[in-house]
């Protein structure tokens, strides 16, 4: 595959929040309950069980969120083939469009 080939192609991430909601709620869960057991362990003798309790669940998860995460932007990028005709002219694919609007200066 040469240079001229890859001109040919052009890359699309069709990634959305809503493919990625279920993973940080499920992280966030993970947060509360790592916060709530270190609320428990904060009236044991040592509080500093409770700070290495939120530190290790933190720590052990993020690599699994991070992975997750990943897998799924990996997941939803596309290499779409760019026909003769349209080589010069870039067109939003549907479905794919910002409903965003450019900020505006109020004076």
């Amino acid at each position: 595959m040469n240079m001229s080939d890859i001109k040919n192609y052009r890359f699309v991430c069709t990634l959305t929040f809503g493919d990625i909601y279920g993973q940080i709620i499920v992280w966030l869960i993970t947060i509360t309950l790592s916060l709530a057991s270190a609320l428990a362990l904060m009236g044991a003798k040592r509080p500093v069980y409770a700070l290495a309790t939120v530190g290790l669940i933190v720590l052990l998860s993020l690599p699994f969120l991070l992975f997750a995460f990943v897998t799924t932007l990996l997941n939803h990028i596309e290499l779409v083939a760019i026909e003769a005709g349209t080589k010069t002219k870039t067109e939003p694919i549907p479905g794919n469009i910002s409903q965003q609007r450019p900020v505006q200066a109020t004076s």
